[in-house]
C-alpha cells in the first residue's frame, strides 16, 4: 500500500552549541514531514537563510553570539513561525509580546519536541474562518465547513498568533484562522477589552488587575503600552 507524500515543512535550526544543535538536528530527522534546509550558529547566517529559503519553521535558541534571539526576531519583517529553545526560564515572558508557537527548555526531551512541532502543524493547517455576528449573544464562526457556535458570555480570553486565533473558553478553546482585528471589529466593547496586541479579554471574567497585567481564568496577560491609555475596564 503507498502513501500519498505528506506536505514537508522546510526548517532551520538556529543553535550555537553544537551538541545542542546536533540533538535538534536528531530529532528533525526522525520527523518524515520536517525537511531541515541548515544548521547555523548566529543570527546574521540565519537572516540571510530566511532571505533564500522558503521556510516554515525556525527552532531558534536565544542565547546567541553577537544578535540575542529576541532582538533578530523583532527585526524580521515576516518570520516563520518560531520554536525558541533555551536554558533559562525567564526568557518566556519576554516573548509575550512577539509570536513563539512554543518554548522548550534545554536539555530537550523528545517527547516534549514532538509536541511543540504538533503545535506547529495544527497551526499551519488551521482553516481560514468567516465570522457572522448573530444576536448579542453569540457569534457563529465558519470554518471550512463546520459552523461553529461561540456564547460570549463563555469566552474568558482571545489570543492571537500570527494569522491564527485562539477563543478561550468554558467549553474548550477554538482556534482559527482570523486576525484579532476582525473578530474585535464584531465584540462589543462594553464587554471586551483589547489589552495587547495578542490578547482581548472579557471583562467580566477579569479576577486581578494592576497597571501591567490582568488575570483571567488563572492565566496572567500582559497589558501592552499602547493600550494602557486606551483601556476603559
Amino acid at each position: 500500500m503507498t502513501h500519498p507524500l505528506s506536505k514537508k515543512y522546510n526548517c532551520i535550526i538556529v543553535e550555537d552549541e553544537p551538541i545542542a544543535a546536533e540533538i535538534l538536528e536528531n530529532f528533525v530527522s526522525r520527523d518524515e514531514t520536517l525537511h531541515l534546509v541548515a544548521k547555523c550558529s548566529d543570527a546574521v547566517y540565519a537572516g540571510s537563510l530566511l532571505n533564500r529559503h522558503d521556510i516554515d519553521l525556525m527552532f531558534l535558541d536565544l542565547h546567541l553570539p553577537v544578535v540575542k534571539g529576541f532582538d533578530f526576531l523583532k527585526k524580521l519583517k515576516k518570520p516563520p513561525l518560531v520554536i525558541v529553545t533555551t536554558a533559562y526560564h525567564q526568557y518566556a515572558v519576554e516573548g509575550y509580546e512577539l509570536d513563539i508557537v512554543d518554548y522548550l527548555m534545554k536539555p530537550i526531551p523528545y517527547d516534549r519536541f514532538t509536541k511543540a512541532v504538533e503545535k506547529f502543524k495544527y497551526l499551519m493547517n488551521a482553516e481560514e474562518a468567516l465570522l457572522e455576528a448573530a444576536d448579542r449573544e453569540h457569534i457563529f464562526i465558519s470554518s471550512g465547513k463546520k459552523q461553529i457556535k461561540i456564547v460570549l458570555h463563555d469566552i474568558f480570553f482571545i489570543e492571537s498568533l500570527r494569522e491564527y486565533i485562539h477563543i478561550h473558553t468554558k467549553m474548550g478553546t477554538v482556534t482559527v484562522k482570523m486576525p484579532i482585528s476582525r473578530i474585535e471589529e464584531s465584540l462589543d466593547p462594553k464587554m471586551f477589552a483589547r489589552i495587547h496586541k495578542s490578547y482581548i479579554i472579557s471583562k467580566p471574567k477579569i479576577e486581578v488587575r494592576s497597571a501591567s497585567m490582568i488575570q483571567v481564568n488563572g492565566k496572567k496577560l500582559p497589558i501592552g503600552r499602547t493600550y494602557k491609555p486606551s483601556i476603559e475596564l
